[in-house]
Formats: structure tokens, sequence, C-alpha cells
């Protein structure tokens, strides 16, 4: 006769720990799409840091003597000038950066769905509560993961220093960390956390509302079913209108954690992300707010086509957690077996 104990011990993993479970595929997923778009993301960090008008009040003159580029030469000039494998510099401290807040985010937004707002009485969540839910998830993601966000922007940049003749700031990613909290302390590792939500929010926002809507549009208003299709084209509206949201919040952010600083730690360039923000308009103008708009757009589609994709195959999810969970049962089985048979054969 089973016990309660056993019928825990045998039901699926993911009722056993349903968060950790989520939290664990979320991260997975989240450090696969990291590997396979970084070179768009550190494309992207190197336009959006391109000719930053602010750099002529230290005297730099590397903004005068280096050419614009696009996304295509700017990811080539990184091949000819300083390697292939450079594509994937800082691609360390991006992987940290997505687990913590990729489950931060889930783990946040589970919590929020089913304790704070709870489904309607037609058990139908609504739409506005999954923007809310979604954009407040997506700060708490974004500021717990600021430090690495830091660390990712500072050493992407790495290779641009090194052909400019400036001296290399870190050996490493621990190096990094430990740097940056010697100079700036517990505070400096949050640098530029502000315009980091900020963006959170916004493309958290834009992604939510515009896959939902156009799904729902194409669904009832034309021959498409859902299926893949739909959600190709859902992903790949969405993925615009969050970039078009939060590119500016993304490229004042980048200018921020990347600007030099003082023995104490403090910016040299900004004193906040309106002053950058005002420079940058200034000096550069309102479309310098956009640079490195193409790449974060197409690295947006293909993370936010694998998140909904996930949202829509919560069943292919469970599949997975019980055939993991269903493989460990056997193995603890197997364990238990050889167990009871050396207590039989030992002498009593």
């Amino acid at each position: 006769m089973s016990t309660p104990d056993d019928a825990e011990r045998l039901s699926p993993l993911a009722q056993r720990w349903p968060r950790a479970c989520k939290f664990l595929l979320s991260g997975c997923a989240a450090t696969v799409a990291e590997l396979a778009t970084f070179p768009l993301d550190l494309t992207k960090t190197r336009l959006q840091i391109q000719g930053e008008a602010a750099l002529a009040r230290l005297g730099d003159g590397a903004t005068e003597s280096a050419p614009y580029r696009g996304m295509v030469r700017t990811a080539l000039g990184i091949v000819q000038e300083e390697g292939f494998l450079k594509l994937w510099q800082g691609v360390t401290p991006a992987i940290y950066r997505h687990i913590v807040y990729s489950g931060g985010r889930m783990v946040t937004y589970e919590h929020l769905r089913e304790v704070v707002f709870g489904k309607s009485e037609d058990k139908h969540y609504p739409l506005w509560k999954s923007v809310i839910g979604g954009m407040m998830a997506g700060v708490v993601g974004q500021f717990l993961a600021n430090p690495t966000d830091l660390v990712k922007v500072q050493m992407q940049m790495e290779g641009k220093r090194k052909l400019e003749g400036k001296p290399l700031r870190f050996r490493g990613v621990h190096h990094a960390f430990a740097k940056i909290l010697a100079e700036g302390g517990i505070r400096g590792l949050w640098a530029g956390w502000v315009p980091n939500i900020q963006r959170a929010a916004l493309v958290n926002m834009g992604d939510l509302t515009t896959y939902d809507t156009v799904k729902h549009y194409l669904v009832l208003n034309t021959p498409l079913e859902d299926n893949i299709v739909t959600h190709g084209l859902s992903s790949l509206c969405s993925g615009l209108v969050a970039s078009i949201l939060g590119t500016p919040a993304d490229v004042i952010k980048s200018r921020i954690m990347n600007q030099p600083r003082d023995k104490q730690g403090r910016g040299l360039l900004y004193k906040s992300s309106t002053d950058c923000l005002i420079q940058a308009v200034q000096g550069e103008g309102f479309l310098s707010l956009y640079k490195g708009f193409l790449p974060s757009w197409l690295r947006m589609d293909v993370v936010t086509d694998q998140t909904e994709k996930g949202k829509e195959g919560e069943k292919g999810n469970e599949t997975l957690m019980f055939l993991v969970g269903k493989t460990m049962r056997m193995g603890e089985t197997r364990d238990e077996k050889r167990n009871q048979e050396v207590m039989e054969k030992s002498p009593v």
C-alpha cells in the first residue's frame, strides 16, 4: 500500500518543484538563445557607443578618427581586426545575466499571476494583467541582473579599446566584478540600473501586448491558424514594437555603463541617464538614440519567438519535465532494488 510520501516521490518532477523546473528550463533556453545571437548583441553595443559626442569633452580623438559603420561592416570589422571568436567577447557574463534575468522574471511572473492577480471568474487571464505582470517581472529580473549586464557591456568594448591603443580594463569576468566592486562598492555594480529597468519595462510591454494582439488578429481575420507561421509573424511584429520602445533606453544604458570612471567609481561623462539623453540628442541628433536598432530587432525576434513558443508550449514543457522526472524515478527505483539486494545478502 502506497503512503503519501511514496505518492509525492512518484509524482512528476514538474508537480514537486514547479518553479524550480521552470527556472531551470528558462535558464537553459536563455543560454542557448544567448550563444546563438550574441554576435548581434556585440554588434549592437559597438554601434550604440560609436561616435559619442560626450567624449569630446575629455579630449578623446577616437571619435573623430573612427569611421561610422553599419551592422554588417561592424561585424566584419570585428572579425578582420580582432578575430572571429571576438564576436563572442563578453558572452560569459551575458549567460550569467540571462540566467538571472530570465529565471527571476519567470519566477516573479508566475508569483504575480497565481498569487497577486489571479484569474478572472471564467478562468481566463486578461491581457492587461499579463502586461502589468510582465512589466513588473521584467523590472525585477533586470534589476537583479544589472551587475552582469554592466560587466557584459564593458567586456564587449575591450576589443575596441585595444585597437585604439588604450589599456584593457579587465583580465576576465571575475576580475571585472572584483575591480568594479573595489572601485565603486556595491553601488558601483548597479551603475546604469535606471535606464536598464526602463528598457526592460518598455520591451516587456511592447512584446506582450503586440504579440497577443497580432496573433489574435491573424487567427480571427485571416486564413492562418494558430501554428508556427502565426507565432513567427507575431514575434516579428512584437520584436519590432519592443525595439522601437526600448532602443533609446538601451543606448543610454550602454553609454552610462561603458563611460570612464574616476578612482571612486563615479562617471566622468554623464551625471545621470537624463544628462546622457540630453548630450546624445544635442551632440548627435535624435536618431542617435536608435543606434544599433537593426541588430537589436533581429536579436529580439529570435528571443521573443523562443519565449512565446515556451508560453504556447506549456504542455510540451510539462511533458519534458515528466520524462525527466520519470527517468530520475527509474534511477531511484534501481538504487532501491540494489540496496535491498545488498541488505538481503548481508549477514544479520
